[in-house]
């Protein structure tokens, strides 16, 4: 309805899509299964390792952590070599980078094989060695905590700030209502991880952690830098 994707896409989207409400069903027979739950390193490798007990030995297995350790997660899992991070951006449909996270322990064959998959999802791939925040979220991520900064401090508005990096430097859309879309406590927990992993600059903002105790979270609550009511 607006106008995002043709109805042959979407078309084409549904038909590749199988539910299963079983966890077995699910990835008895999977070649490639990319987990996309939350930020937390116990929580995931706790679904990798019941992940393992039911999928084919042989099948890829992936994380779409956006900040967390690859490497660390795939020490959960036998095979550990078959494991690698693919983390793709917001929105799929329009962002096409897909970021395939080399673990310590991932092999060539099976980043060649996520390639070519992502390949014929029409992804645009770039390979990164695991390191905390990898290379797009360290990038984003410091970009939005900085445009936060600017907005605690009185520099701009939000919508000037942002309109500084989409009509300055041709951004899709601004840090800010990129915040929102993401959500500000995903932005938070990553901000927080990036802070003990790397240094300073990632200290999370007052306004982002005060935000985030008021429920102002975003597009997904109705409310976070811009309203969506």
């Amino acid at each position: 309805e607006r106008g995002k994707v043709s109805e042959e896409t979407q078309a084409l989207a549904l038909g590749c899509i199988r539910g299963a409400t079983e966890f077995l069903d699910a990835v008895a027979e999977a070649d490639l299964i990319i987990e996309a739950i939350p930020e937390n390193m116990e929580l995931k490798q706790s679904l990798f390792q019941d992940i393992a007990r039911m999928a084919p030995d042989e099948a890829i297995l992936a994380s779409n952590t956006s900040s967390l350790s690859v490497t660390e997660i795939a020490s959960a899992v036998p095979n550990p070599g078959r494991f690698i991070g693919t983390h793709f951006f917001n929105p799929p449909h329009i962002v096409t980078l897909l970021e395939l996270v080399m673990a310590y322990q991932t092999t060539e064959d099976t980043l060649q094989a996520v390639r070519e998959a992502g390949e014929r999802m029409g992804r645009h791939i770039i390979v990164v060695k695991d390191s905390p925040g990898f290379a797009s979220s360290r990038l984003g991520l410091i970009l939005g905590l900085e445009a936060m900064r600017m907005l605690e401090t009185g520099v701009a508005s939000v919508e000037d700030i942002d309109s500084a990096m989409v009509q300055g430097y041709r951004h899709p859309m601004g840090p800010l209502r990129l915040t929102d879309l993401v959500g500000l406590d995903v932005r938070l927990a990553i901000a927080e991880h990036l802070w003990k992993e790397v240094g300073e600059q990632f200290r999370p903002p007052n306004i982002l952690r005060k935000m985030v105790r008021a429920g102002k979270l975003g597009k997904k609550s109705g409310e976070g830098f811009y309203s969506w009511g």
